[in-house]
């Protein structure tokens, strides 16, 4: 949790604890009375003696509850005061880390410069770039760190090495398949060597694993470094199944070896321990072998089926790394010993073998015999491969255990089935021969026989012989006893014997097939018997007997069947979707319009629907846009032919979601008057608010819609949307207020959100008021306030609009400890409005007050106050008289005094006056009032006062061609001098005037009256400030002098300002 975090979070604890507190308490008080005062049930003994022992009861609980609330209470003082101790804490270390870091500077510069390396300090961690770690400090330092490798085959970045003193960086580890970096040397005089970093697992199939990196040797006195782990090798490939018919499965492949683990670092020559060898990697695992393709069908004259491929040999596991040898020990000390060796890694399983395929089915075309294919032999396990060497050392390393070898070998391919009579009489194709088993694996069984053909006539079609089972795999050679041998194969079951036609008798079944024998001899059981064939229809004469069903064998028992597959896992929840789209309002016929639906609720809030069209009604409302994580977008307004059109639906709102924006307002319907622009939607923490919706467009007498106001910002570092633009057409619509900025930060405070922007005037009717500003935001703790938003322009064409105020400026936060942020800057003012026709051109707009300046540390110096804004320039005129220009902004007030020693800080600069307006024909607008100059800051404990800040220059006066130039501005006053116990401040000298306008043909103007000096102040034994000078005029009639600083009680006031110099004609 961040320190800057906790004050704030123990204060919100302890208000969360007082309101528990108050709900139990309060509960409490309500049961007092029932529960303390009880009636008893009659008047009897009994009666009253109960009542009396459940209202003690009750006594006893209020008693008790009455101590809890005091020990509640005195917790949530002791809450309280752990957060105010904390944030005194903060402030008292914001002083001793500037301190630091302004020492080291000054301390590490010259061996920076001359040999690029700090003299204190720790190396740079190694980049992807540069995987190196840096160097430490030449007298103290620890080596940074090597960069650990992410692509394949790049080995880790090395440690760097310490300086005098210090420890070793540790290696980075390697890429894929590669080797970890070795770890950096430990200081001069004294400090251990870094780690080895570890190699890189291996990846692609049979890859081996990287080597562990070196450890960093110990010089003089330390420890060497352990040497880096070695990684694991990757698993074998799994062997391919045959593609062709008959082909036999491929052979797995084998596993990767195992990374060597990286050697100890050398200890200390002097005293000092050698670092630990690295522990070997892991052998990978054997790949399995690939199952055989089932034989062909047999197609030549007399061809049997073609056997089915071989199962593939599985790979052998690869060996494990060895460990890493132990670093050398030190000469002198204590006695050192040699660093443990790694263990040996484990060696790969030996993979599973493939199933021999099944053999194919008899033929008799072509004058085959109709004998089922034999099956596949059963592949062989792979052998595990055995466990690598363990590393020497002090303590020699574990050989790894060997690789696991299957027990259960491939089985045999299953025979295949005879082929079936074709002709009268013709008998059943022998089953096939079931392949033999690999080792420790089961022999296939025999295939079925084929049925034979009904007889001709009188003629009996004996049914096949069931095929012999399969031979049984070879047991597998084990410890003390031998592996069991495969079972045999059951014996194929003999097929039907033929129908017999006209009477004859049915065939008998086929014998049932010899059972496999295993490895040593055993034969297994023979198959069971075919069943005799039914006796043939007879066409003229009585049917034949059936045949006589041939003797079955005994089988052995079958094997349990295999459990059921694992359910599916279920599906991942669907992250939030977005808001559906808003429905579209109805259309009306001589009514008004439908009203848009309201956007659904989601992640991304839906569009809101369009108002309904409406011929001669007004145009119904958009809907509102849907909220989530973006607010969506209002919808638009219904357009009306005759009627007014419908206001724009809001922006959707960002509650749910820290860092959404707000939807932007619907866009106005058109018709004779324009509808509103909808509202911007509120933004999340961090969001941004909507722009307000665009007013509608009206018809020619109609008016421009409002524009939408911008929408809120509620976040941390939220800022406000900006206003809609005014409707086109008609008269022009007033454009929205901009959303307010959100509010700052806390610690080191976020810079304050900016002001929206004012809508445009509406064009070709009389111009729209343009919106003012919206207000900046809340400065946060420590941070610049923000600027003052921009003042709209004026309409153009039609009567001049009135140009909107500038927005406030932010104000400037204050902090603990630190030094004042500056104010922001006021807002410069509007221009005029163009063109029409003898217009007052707007007043520009009052710049922002600047931020308090934070009390200063011992011996710093408070803040300077923020400059005030310039004001707006007058607007221009065909004929007629320009307009004033804006008065400039008044600058903040001086940061207050630190503790003794320090000097409060200067006032700033007040803000430069507009320039009057230009006018053909007519006279010059008056330049506008330079601002006031800001207060010097109180000193404290004997500081000077601040001198109080030099008031802005007046405007310069309005240019004018044919007519009489305009009169300058007047200089704003000078600031007042800080109160203190010593000197106290300069009062700020006045503004100078404004140059006198300029005429062509006309008479010059008089230049403006110079600033009143501000006021010197005291305090106890302080000289009191001298007044500031009067301003110059330029270019017309002579300034004022500027008014005489007031002196307080006990020190004599400061001069007058000297008079303004007389202008040029």
């Amino acid at each position: 949790m961040s320190l800057v975090a906790i004050p704030e979070v123990l204060a919100s604890a302890a208000v969360d604890v007082a309101d528990i507190g108050w709900v139990l308490w309060s509960a409490a008080g309500a049961t007092a009375s029932p529960t303390t005062q009880l009636l008893a049930a009659a008047q009897d003994e009994v009666s009253v003696v109960i009542a009396e022992a459940f209202a003690g009861y009750g006594r006893q609980y209020q008693a008790l509850s009455a101590q809890a609330a005091v020990l509640h209470n005195e917790f949530v003082q002791a809450l309280a005061a752990a957060g105010a101790a904390y944030a005194g804490a903060e402030a008292a270390n914001v002083w001793s880390q500037a301190l630091e870091r302004d020492v080291f500077g000054a301390i590490n510069a010259p061996t920076q410069l001359l040999l690029g390396r700090p003299l204190i300090g720790n190396g740079a961690n190694g980049t992807a770039a540069h995987p190196d770690g840096g160097a430490g400090g030449l007298l103290y330092g620890n080596g940074g760190d090597g960069y650990s490798q992410t692509a394949p085959g790049l080995t880790g970045g090395a440690g760097g090495a310490a300086g005098l003193a210090g420890r070793g960086g540790a290696g980075g580890t390697g890429g894929v398949g590669a080797a970890g970096g070795a770890g950096g040397a430990g200081g001069w005089l004294i400090g251990d060597g870094g780690p080895g970093g570890g190699g890189g697992a291996g990846a692609t199939s049979g890859q081996s694993g990287g080597n562990g990196g070196t450890g960093g040797r110990a010089w003089l006195i330390g420890q060497g470094g352990a040497g880096g782990a070695g990684a694991a090798g990757a698993a074998g490939e799994a062997g391919s199944a045959g593609s062709s018919p008959g082909d036999p499965g491929g052979a797995g492949g084998t596993g990767g070896f195992g990374g060597v683990g990286g050697a100890g670092g050398a200890g200390g020559q002097l005293i000092g321990s050698g670092g630990a060898g690295g522990v070997g990697g892991d052998g990978g695992l054997g790949g399995a072998g690939g199952s055989g393709a089932t034989g062909a069908v047999g197609g030549s004259p007399g061809a049997n089926g073609l056997a089915g491929g071989a199962g593939g040999e599985a790979g052998a596991g690869g060996s494990g790394g060895a460990g890493g040898v132990g670093g050398a020990s030190g000469l002198f000390g204590h006695t050192a010993t040699q660093g443990a060796g790694g263990n040996g890694g484990k060696g790969g399983d030996g993979g599973a073998p493939g199933d021999g395929g099944a053999g194919a089915t008899g033929t008799y075309a072509n004058n085959g015999t109709g004998i089922g294919g034999v099956g596949g032999a059963g592949g062989n396990p792979g052998k595990g491969a055995s466990g690598g060497a363990g590393g020497a050392g002090s303590v020699t390393g574990v050989t790894g255990a060997d690789g696991h070898t299957p027990t259960t070998g491939g089985n045999g391919g299953i025979g295949g089935k005879g082929a079936d009579g074709l002709v009268f009489g013709q008998d059943g194709g022998a089953g096939g021969v079931g392949g033999a088993g690999g080792n420790v694996g089961n022999g296939g069984t025999g295939g079925t026989g084929g049925t034979g053909a009904g007889g001709a006539f009188n003629t009996n079609g004996t049914g096949g012989t069931g095929g012999s089972g399969g031979t049984g795999g070879e047991g597998g050679a084990g410890g003390a006893h031998g592996g069991s041998g495969g079972l045999g194969g059951a014996g194929g079951t003999g097929s039907a014997g033929g129908n017999g036609i006209n009477g004859g008798f049915g065939g008998n079944g086929g014998a049932g097939g010899t059972g496999g024998s295993d490895y040593m001899g055993n034969t297994a059981n023979q198959g069971n018997g075919g069943n005799a064939g039914a006796g043939g229809n007879s066409i003229a004469s009585s049917g034949g007997t059936g045949g006589t069903g041939g003797t079955g064998g005994n089988g052995y028992a079958g094997g349990n069947g295999g459990n059921g597959g694992d359910g599916g896992n279920g599906g991942r929840a669907g992250l939030d979707g977005s808001g559906g789209a808003g429905g579209e309002g109805g259309t009306g016929t001589g009514g008004n319009g439908g009203t848009g639906g309201n956007g659904g609720t989601g992640a991304a809030g839906g569009h809101a629907g369009s108002g309904g069209h409406s011929v001669s009604g007004n145009g119904g409302q958009g809907g509102n846009g849907g909220n989530g994580t973006n607010g969506g977008d209002g919808g638009n307004g219904g357009a009306s032919d005759f009627g007014d059109g419908g206001d724009g639906g809001n922006g959707g709102n960002n509650n749910g979601d820290i860092f959404g924006n707000g939807g932007n307002g619907g866009n106005g319907g058109n018709g004779t008057n324009g509808g509103n622009g909808g509202a911007g939607g509120i933004s999340g923490a961090v969001g941004t608010g909507g722009t307000g919706g665009t007013g509608g467009n009206a018809s020619a007498d109609g008016h421009g819609g409002t524009g939408g106001t911008g929408g809120e910002g509620r976040g941390t570092w939220g800022n406000g949307g900006n206003g809609g633009n005014g409707g086109t057409a008609g008269d022009g619509g007033t454009a929205g207020d901009g959303g307010n900025g959100g509010t700052g930060g806390i610690s080191n405070g976020g810079t304050g959100g900016n002001g929206g922007n004012g809508g445009n005037g509406g064009n070709v009717g009389d111009g729209g008021t343009a919106g003012d500003g919206g207000e900046g935001g809340q400065g946060g703790t420590g941070g610049t306030g923000g600027n003052g938003g921009n003042g709209g322009n004026g309409g153009i064409a039609g009567d001049d609009g009135t140009a909107g105020g500038g927005g406030n400026g932010g104000h400037g936060g204050s902090t603990v400890g630190g030094n004042g942020g500056t104010g922001g800057t006021g807002g410069r003012g509007g221009a005029g409005g163009g063109v029409g026709l003898g217009g007052t051109a707007g007043t520009g707009g009052t710049g922002g007050d600047g931020g308090d300046g934070g009390n200063g540390i011992d011996g710093v110096n408070g803040g300077a106050s923020g400059y005030g804004g310039d004001g707006g320039g007058g607007g221009s005129s065909v004929g007629g008289t320009g307009g004033t220009g804006g008065n400039g902004g008044n600058a903040g007030r001086g940061g207050g005094a630190g503790r003794p020693g320090a000097s409060s800080g200067a006032g700033a600069t007040g803000g430069n006056g507009g320039n009057g307006g230009t006018s053909i024909g007519g006279t010059g607008g008056t330049g506008g009032n330079g601002g006031n100059g800001g207060n010097g800051g109180n000193g404290v404990g004997g500081a000077a006062g601040g001198n109080g800040g030099a008031a802005g220059a007046g405007g310069v006066g309005g240019t004018s061609i044919g007519g009489n130039g305009g009169t300058g501005g007047n200089g704003g006053a000078g600031g007042n001098g800080g109160v203190g116990n010593g000197t106290g401040g300069t009062g700020g000298n006045g503004g100078a005037g404004g140059f006198g306008g300029t005429s062509t043909g006309g008479v010059g103007g008089t230049g403006g009256s110079g600033g009143t000096g501000g006021n010197g102040n005291f305090n106890a034994g302080g000289t009191g400030g001298d007044g500031g000078d009067g301003g110059d005029s330029v270019g017309g009639g002579s300034g004022d002098s500027g008014q005489p600083g007031y002196p307080n009680s006990g020190r004599n006031g400061g001069a007058g300002g000297v008079g303004g110099a007389g202008g040029t004609p």
